[in-house]
């Protein structure tokens, strides 16, 4: 999917020299503003409609749901409908312009949107384990409006074998993140409100999926 570059370079070197020196980046703002507020007005009305389903853990064969460990609803996002395919679009240009810079082979992407309802949450966890995954980076673009800091719901990102956290984010409109999938554990804190997002991973080839030739 080729898409019009909606990052500037020089935010796009920003992101990359930060994941080359820390493993993850933080941005008060990554999209145009249009396209964040077509992204809200798209996951609410998705809220509205009942489209979300309770999210479990696991794929496939070991997935199960368990409310112990998290709350949300998700839906994946479709090439189908035009809002979701102007933010699969522009990831598609993060990706290769992260390709260009990084050298990490990323091959494609998947994502969905997220919502937590009031004491919503999901407890600390990593999104890959090392050798057992084919997603490299994660990402996350807040969808919020107005988020006050009382309403909780903050990413909390903890130091690689501590307890230590080491950015805790505000799910504040525009908001995005950026992190090496296998390296850092993170939780979302309880909410006190309804709390939008879309979730997504950069993933490399998985050789057992590859196509013949």
């Amino acid at each position: 999917m080729n898409a019009p570059l909606l990052v500037s370079p020089d935010l796009l070197d920003q992101v990359a020299d930060q994941l080359a020196e820390n493993g993850y980046c933080i941005l008060p703002q990554l999209l145009p503003l249009p396209l964040n507020h077509d992204l809200y007005r798209r996951v609410a009305r998705l809220d509205d409609h009942n489209a979300l389903t309770r999210a479990g853990i696991g794929r496939d064969q070991q997935f199960q749901l368990n409310t112990t460990i998290r709350r949300d609803e998700t839906r994946w996002l479709s090439d189908e409908h035009p809002i979701d395919q102007a933010y699969l679009a522009a990831m598609s240009s993060f990706r290769l312009a992260l390709n260009e810079r990084l050298f990490l082979g990323l091959f494609d992407y998947e994502a969905h949107f997220a919502h937590y309802g009031p004491g919503a949450f999901y407890k600390r966890h990593v999104d890959a384990f090392k050798g057992q995954s084919n997603r490299i980076l994660t990402t996350v673009l807040y969808l919020n409006p107005f988020w006050p800091a009382e309403a909780g719901g903050q990413l909390a990102m903890y130091q690689p074998g501590t307890e230590k956290i080491i950015a805790s984010v505000e799910p504040e409109l525009g908001t995005f993140v950026v992190f090496l999938s296998d390296t850092f554990p993170h939780e979302v804190l309880p909410c006190r409100q309804d709390r939008y997002s879309i979730a997504g991973w950069f993933r490399c080839l998985d050789p057992l999926q590859a196509p013949s030739i």
